[in-house]
């Protein structure tokens, strides 16, 4: 889960009621806990913060962090503690201990898999479906991993230990540890690390050539190369490394990715893959995501909010690698051919879904896909239907063009490459400095080559301009480069759009006489429905709000909302949405609140 790097949002102080409610929650959940150390874990007076983040696909996650150190996270409403916590209370989770070398697989995001586990003499700790446990190697007992069980302890012996052990969410070294001190694991001697090495020299003492054999065999318990002896984490065993990984991976391929392999014999085109994956994610999003107090729908919101995010993980999809080629045309076979959905164009140019057949044979028979991830209950529509929404973040970025190619190729960028304004930065410092044109005399000013004069200078600054300041060099660079943005959704790919972002604009139009409206455009860039915009600000402001094409503007549509709104629109984007203000056009122009002369 933190392989990559997450998203803060908030962080702040916990409050005094909310630091009680987090001790009895701890103590509830992990009741082996004493109550003088849970008052070391949650102490009265010390400063502890709670951090609101995103993990890298989207999932929202609460960080309890006590002297610079997480030490929970709360998922779900289910505390997890980090290894921080572990390293001070060992004992604290029931444990599942496994080599060093597959914990290096672990913090890569991978699972722990059956074969890998080394169930002790004295069994396997007691444990059932969906415990929380802790992860350790051989010879140490400080855990490296925690996550949850697939099944119980009995489950486990009685499936010959075949298939996935652990869910894995936080590992040693990954992105959640790397947020605290970066400390390393402390030596903890098992209780019964003499009893173990005698087990697995019994085990070992054969040719390696049984090794191999119990590789590609029943899944037995490991056994080491002769002579071996517990390590610790940072120990390296090939040997062990290449036996129960090798395991896991089969395991995993037999039992979890059996649907790979049948996608590697898929004998269809890629069009054929293309449009029964568009089918799965349109029943998919019909059946858990859609509900019926959101229709009418937009049909452009229902493919990139509720679609998309039905697609499996490792796949994209692309309506356009269909046989379908558009959206319309698709959904004009469900309707038409299936007999699913209604669609209807409520305003000019703008394709709504107005019904559902809810009782659709297709759709009550199909299943959702284990491989897509928890489904989340959609939200009712109305004011607060937007309350899962969360702004993307906005990247100001650079694209090199064709004349300023020869400056980039050191750095192996071509034409059309996006780049930050700090990158850009780097990779012209670095070309002054390797080609030695910083001057002897001042070195504030960078002399210009052949290159420089070609990619920065006009004709008319040919003959005149020897030499340049950095701070005029970087200016020029930029000026001479592209500008565009990208935009990151949480739990979706960075999109690269050429050109400034273009702003919310929110504006007043006169109407008849005296009347005025409110006109919101724009909101499709910011990823929101306006459908729902629309919604909330109707309960807002107790006014009627419609939606329009925008003329000239593809799939784009406006909110208009009776009378002067500007300072609802304004406090609706920004209080419950979060857009930034510099990406809101028009809050000037709201009515001044005074009073009258």
């Amino acid at each position: 889960m933190f392989e990559k790097a997450f998203r803060v949002k908030s962080n702040t102080v916990i409050k005094g009621s909310d630091r009680r409610k987090l001790r009895a929650d701890i103590s509830a959940a992990f009741p082996s806990l004493s109550a003088d150390e849970l008052s070391e874990l949650v102490p009265n007076k010390d400063e502890l913060n709670v951090m609101k983040v995103y993990a890298h696909k989207g999932d929202g996650i609460t960080f309890y962090v006590l002297h610079k150190n997480p030490i929970f996270f709360q998922l779900e409403k289910q505390i997890y503690p980090t290894v921080y916590t572990l390293w001070r209370y060992p004992d604290m989770l029931p444990a599942l201990r496994t080599w060093p070398a597959v914990i290096q697989k672990l913090i890569g995001g991978a699972d722990l898999m059956l074969p890998g586990v080394v169930a002790p003499p004295s069994g396997l700790p007691e444990v059932a479906r969906g415990d929380v446990c802790a992860i350790t190697v051989v010879g140490n007992r400080a855990p490296v991993a925690v996550g949850t069980v697939t099944m119980s302890n009995s489950e486990m012996a009685s499936s010959g230990m075949k298939g996935k052990g652990v869910n894995v969410l936080h590992t040693y070294m990954d992105q959640l540890w790397a947020f605290g001190d970066k400390s390393a694991p402390p030596t903890i001697a098992a209780h019964d690390d003499k009893d173990v090495a005698e087990m697995l020299e019994e085990g070992g003492g054969e040719d390696e050539e049984e090794e191999g054999e119990q590789e590609n065999g029943e899944g037995e318990p490991h056994p080491t190369p002769e002579g071996s002896r517990p390590t610790n984490v940072n120990s390296t065993c090939p040997n062990i490394q290449q036996l129960s990984l090798a395991e896991g991976e089969e395991e995993q391929v037999d039992e979890e990715d059996a649907g790979e392999e049948l996608e590697d014999q898929d004998s269809r085109s890629p069009q054929e893959q293309m449009d029964e994956l568009l089918l799965q994610c349109f029943f998919h999003a019909l059946k858990t995501k859609v509900k019926k107090s959101e229709l009418p729908l937009l049909t452009s919101t229902f493919l990139r909010i509720h679609m998309v995010s039905c697609c499996p993980s490792g796949k994209q999809l692309d309506i356009k690698k269909s046989s379908y080629k558009k959206l319309s045309k698709f959904l004009q076979c469900m309707q038409t051919q299936h007999q699913v959905v209604q669609v209807k164009e409520l305003s000019k140019g703008v394709e709504s879904i107005v019904a559902v057949d809810w009782k659709h044979r297709e759709l009550r028979s199909f299943v959702t896909p284990e491989d897509c991830g928890p489904v989340e209950a959609p939200a009712e529509a109305g004011p607060g239907s937007e309350a899962l929404y969360h702004p993307p973040e906005i990247t100001v970025m650079y694209m090199v063009t064709a004349r300023l190619e020869p400056l980039f190729q050191d750095a192996h960028k071509r034409k059309g490459a996006a780049l930050q304004p700090a990158d850009v930065r780097t990779i012209i410092t670095d070309y002054v400095k390797n080609n030695e044109l910083v001057d002897e005399v001042n070195k504030n000013f960078v002399t210009i080559n052949p290159t420089l004069c070609d990619c920065l200078l006009e004709k008319s600054e040919y003959n005149e301009i020897e030499k340049l300041k950095w701070d005029d060099l970087f200016t020029r660079t930029l000026g001479k480069m592209q500008q565009c943005h990208q935009l990151q959704f949480p739990g979706q790919r960075a999109v690269v759009k050429k050109g400034a972002v273009e702003p919310i604009d929110i504006s007043v139009a006169s109407r008849g006489s005296n009347k005025k409206v409110t006109m919101v455009k724009n909101l499709e860039v910011f990823g929101l429905d306006p459908a729902a915009v629309s919604v909330a600000l109707q309960h807002r402001v107790q006014a009627s709000a419609v939606l329009h094409s925008v003329p000239g503007a593809k799939d784009r549509v406006l909110v208009q909302v009776q009378g002067n709104q500007i300072t609802q629109v304004g406090k609706l984007l920004l209080d419950e949405y979060h857009i930034p203000r510099k990406y809101i056009q028009g809050l000037d122009k709201a009515p001044k609140t005074g009073k009258k002369k």
